[in-house]
């Protein structure tokens, strides 16, 4: 199925919604890497991105009491804000930065977290002025140029967004999150064959993750090959993480119903 053809029943809306929920994830995503077991931060045994939403709720109790004992502690604000908004409470992420910034003012990873929390609030000038306040001219930042491109997609100009992934990728060459950022830029655009192309990339990188390919099933998806996005969905993941990337990838294809027509669509390409 061309991508032409797929825009007929995924109209720009649809495909706005899905992508701005994918660069959601990987905002997220850049404040929360690594296991929680740094100073007085509650150690957990598997990655936020793995957690299920009981998972998620737990350990936002836990790192909560955490927060509130010390909330002028860095690390722990900004691994309580990144497990609030892996649990999809972004308002409260939000407020939690917020009195984090005004802690730690000339704090760069610190600024670099309250814009991303900015962004998951959907503020995004400001989330732009936290970023770039964290950017440093004589030692720029590749993951604040991607998470700085993420948002000027997510404000409706490609062009500012890919160049700033670029500027990533010459800072970090092949890094995954930002080949993944760059090829769902060119889905908000309906380029899905281009999209593809960055994301495949993405995927073969050292250190891609879930989500990158997550992405990359949506994209495959978005354009009918419904069993193959399944499979990229699944593949090489415990049978939990598989089991959450397929709901993450029927999530975003059920909108409209776009989940029977690709199912329909790939029955009788086969047939």
């Amino acid at each position: 199925m061309s991508a032409t053809h797929t825009r007929s029943f995924l109209p720009r809306r649809l495909l706005g919604a899905v992508c701005i929920a994918a660069l959601g994830v990987s905002l997220a995503g850049c404040a929360s890497k690594g296991p929680l077991t740094t100073g007085s931060i509650p150690s957990m045994n598997k990655p936020l991105e793995s957690m299920n939403a009981t998972e998620l709720r737990s350990a936002a109790e836990s790192i909560g009491r955490a927060y509130d004992k010390n909330p002028k502690d860095a690390a722990v604000g900004m691994k309580y804000a990144s497990v609030l908004t892996m649990g999809g409470r972004s308002e409260q992420a939000l407020a939690v930065m917020q009195q984090v910034a005004i802690h730690n003012p000339t704090d760069r990873n610190v600024l670099a977290a309250y814009g991303k929390a900015l962004a998951g609030a959907g503020l995004f000038d400001k989330a732009l002025d936290a970023i770039q306040r964290a950017q440093t001219p004589d030692r720029p930042d590749w993951q604040l140029l991607s998470a700085e491109g993420a948002i000027h997609d997510q404000m409706g100009d490609p062009a500012t967004a890919r160049e700033r992934y670029r500027k990533a990728l010459d800072l970090k060459p092949n890094e995954p999150s930002v080949l993944s950022n760059l090829g769902m830029s060119y889905v908000l655009q309906g380029d899905l064959r281009t999209a593809e192309s960055y994301l495949s990339n993405a995927v073969r990188q050292p250190g891609a993750d879930s989500r990158v390919r997550q992405n990359l099933a949506l994209v495959v998806g978005l354009q009918g090959r419904f069993k193959e996005a399944e499979q990229i969905a699944s593949s090489e993941l415990s049978a939990e993480q598989a089991s959450a990337n397929v709901a993450y990838l029927r999530a975003m294809l059920t909108q409209q119903n776009a989940w029977n027509k690709l199912k329909d669509s790939d029955r009788k390409a086969t047939n």
